[in-house]
């Protein structure tokens, strides 16, 4: 599918999928989302209610990395560790990579090459990119996670249900609930009500939140003990 470089209402680029008119974060921001959805309220809220190090975070939809940088800058800030996965069946291009400019937005320090070596990571292998923040990437598609009781947090970034329906049923919720540990914490974007009755079908305890720039709501969903 032919896909292309745009720029977002907070001037953070991301990835236009032109077959689907879809993108890889929001028109409305890509990092205000990002920090919004994920870091706001799924990082800092894990923190400020548990004390467990290091986190183990699973991101579905490694993409662009940019869930990851910001994590890991996060990290060194509230001085805790994350043990971070990212599963992607698609990954990006070398090309797309060059031209996101998150570490430009995200004022990084021009000879901090830490976005390039997020994307230069061997994938399936463990990687320590900072002391606070160690990186395994997983090529493989969403259902063929086998993780049980694993992850603090969720990250749940698939594209939208309404190009990837298959990816926001009761049979991926269920997938996402056994990986998570009792207390876990699962976020996404997304406010569907067919989203928030698939997980609650599988055992989640979902609640709404704000959403990002525009959007009016977001999901957040905990596990039980």
């Amino acid at each position: 599918m032919q896909r292309n470089i745009i720029t977002t209402a907070d001037g953070s680029k991301t990835i236009h999928i032109q077959e689907w008119d879809e993108h890889y974060h929001s028109i409305h921001g890509a990092i205000q989302e990002a920090n919004h959805v994920f870091i706001n309220h799924g990082l800092l809220f894990f923190v400020e209610q548990f004390t467990q190090q290091p986190i183990k975070i699973l991101e579905i939809g490694f993409g662009t990395g940019l869930n990851a940088l910001l994590t890991l800058l996060n990290a060194k800030q509230l001085n805790v560790t994350v043990d971070y996965v990212g599963v992607e069946a698609y990954p990006i291009t070398n090309q797309e990579i060059e031209a996101l400019n998150y570490s430009e937005q995200l004022l990084v320090n021009k000879k901090d090459d830490t976005f390039n070596k997020l994307h230069e990571c061997t994938w399936e292998e463990n990687h320590n990119i900072t002391p606070e923040f160690t990186l395994t990437k997983q090529k493989k598609f969403f259902n063929d996670i086998e993780d049980k009781n694993t992850y603090n947090l969720i990250y749940f970034d698939a594209f939208g249900a309404k190009v990837q329906p298959e990816l926001w049923t009761e049979d991926i919720f269920k997938i996402m609930y056994n990986a998570l540990k009792p207390d876990g914490v699962l976020v996404t974007y997304s406010a569907k009500g067919s989203v928030r009755r698939a997980m609650i079908a599988v055992g989640f305890l979902v609640e709404k939140l704000p959403g990002p720039p525009g959007k009016r709501e977001m999901l957040r969903a905990r596990k039980g003990t």
